[in-house]
């Protein structure tokens, strides 16, 4: 990243590519000037946590007030739009940490024309890296802004791809808790798996959408080339939407089936309670028969008073028993 004392209010880095030769790096010592200069188009990367990043782009040529709000915005959602030639939106992607990728949502923003790409985000993003780490390695492979555009969202899909893989590994490991032979309540390790899998089914069915509505522009307010772009990256999210929809059918499936296990274990205590409270009720009676304080009571003259009335108990148990065994309860 460039110093705080860049010319360039917000500037993670500036690319000057040429189709067919080696990319340009611009210094920390660039400014508008220097960007604007020369062949090819140019790629430049902002972070929208400095304040003076909208002012910057008011003053870059070619961006429509739409455009400049579809860079600056804090919205959460995905959007996507062709107006006057130029191509802006906001992409769902993956957050990074320093040392990792991790799981929390990110938005990318984008600005493109036929002379450049203009890319700004609040957390640093996952895609974004990898493509920078490619245009680093072979800059003479992108020949136009919609192709950068368009690695990048294959960067959001091969990510996509990578947490698939992760969240179908955790199912399958919690799969075999569930259909193992002891039961044990695995919702906690299911229930946030389950929030990721809608939270990325949601935008991604989004993003497709506003994809394929944007690809339905009209064609003379559309850059060169944008429909047939989104309809192949419509075609590459699809593929891995249906993957994200089977996983979100399978952790159903598998919360579903730790419900039913929890209520038949339920179910089997209820039965257990119920068995001891039926063997129980008759020596109740008994002992709260003999319990009153009242005069004339059977066996309260005489030395084996308590053992007759301890036979009368057992006895209520075994009646007890056998009726429920007679009626097939038990």
């Amino acid at each position: 990243m460039f110093p705080l004392s860049s010319p360039i209010p917000g500037l993670v880095w500036a690319y000057r590519l040429k189709p067919g030769s080696k990319g340009e790096r611009l210094s920390s010592e660039s400014n508008m000037a220097d960007v604007l200069a020369g062949d090819g188009f140019v790629w430049v990367h902002l972070n929208l946590a400095d304040g003076r990043v909208p002012a910057l782009l008011d003053q870059f040529p070619g961006l429509t007030p739409q455009a400049i709000a579809a860079l600056t915005t804090h919205d959460t959602h995905a959007a996507v739009a062709a107006d006057e030639k130029l191509l802006f939106g906001t992409l769902i992607d993956f957050q990074r940490e320093f040392d990792a990728a991790t799981r929390d949502i990110g938005w990318l923003h984008f600005a493109l024309s036929d002379t450049f790409i203009i890319t700004t985000r609040l957390q640093p993003i996952r895609s974004v890296d990898k493509v920078r780490a490619a245009v680093e390695k072979n800059a003479n492979r992108y020949n136009s802004p919609l192709q950068l555009f368009e690695i990048l969202v294959a960067e959001f899909q091969r990510g996509m791809i990578a947490v698939v893989l992760e969240l179908t590994e955790e199912l399958n490991q919690i799969e075999d808790h569930v259909y193992g032979s002891e039961l044990s309540d695995e919702r906690r390790r299911l229930t946030p798996v389950r929030r990721l899998i809608v939270r990325l089914h949601r935008h991604l069915r989004t993003m497709l959408l506003i994809m394929r509505r944007a690809a339905a522009t009209d064609e003379e307010e559309m850059p060169e080339g944008v429909e047939d772009s989104l309809a192949r990256l419509a075609a590459r999210l699809e593929t891995v939407d249906q993957d994200v929809q089977a996983l979100a059918d399978r952790a159903r499936l598998l919360h579903e089936e730790l419900d039913s296990k929890q209520s038949a274990e339920t179910n089997r205590h209820l039965y257990i309670l119920s068995l001891m409270t039926a063997l129980l009720l008759p020596p109740s009676l008994v002992t709260g028969f003999f319990g009153m304080n009242t005069t004339s009571l059977p066996f309260a003259e005489g030395l084996h008073g308590t053992l007759f009335a301890f036979g009368f108990i057992l006895a209520s148990v075994f009646l007890s028993w056998l009726i429920l065994r007679r009626t097939g309860i038990l």
